[in-house]
């Protein structure tokens, strides 16, 4: 009963501040809301610059060896296992792969930044 009762209210009180929040806005509608803001200046350009090609791919590159890395924190419980040689090959599988990455980064220069 106590159960049903809570989640009654949650239930009310978040559809009661959903309701306000749509309804809210919809009473103050000001001009100065929906301009571009900038410091208390003007815009002085496009708020849609491009961006470096060399830093998207600095990133995804980023993302890759962080999914490696991710790979190696189940390791410390693995080795409390029956098989140690299979955790062992298998770490040192990663890591190579690891090292072996970064090196074919660094040769072909895809972690400095300018040309």
């Amino acid at each position: 009963m106590n159960m049903m009762l809570t989640l009654m209210t949650n239930v009310a009180l978040a559809s009661l501040l959903v309701l306000i929040a749509f309804w809210l806005p919809q009473l103050n509608i000001y001009t100065d809301k929906t301009s571009p803001y900038e410091c208390g200046f003007d815009p002085m350009g496009s708020a849609r610059l491009p961006f470096s090609m060399k830093f998207f791919l600095v990133a995804i590159t980023f993302l890759l060896f962080d999914l490696e890395i991710a790979l190696l924190l189940p390791l410390p419980w693995a080795s409390q296992t029956n098989k140690l040689t299979t955790m062992l090959i298998m770490a040192l599988l990663l890591i190579s792969l690891l090292a072996a990455s970064l090196a074919y980064e660094w040769t072909e220069k895809g972690l400095e930044w300018t040309e």
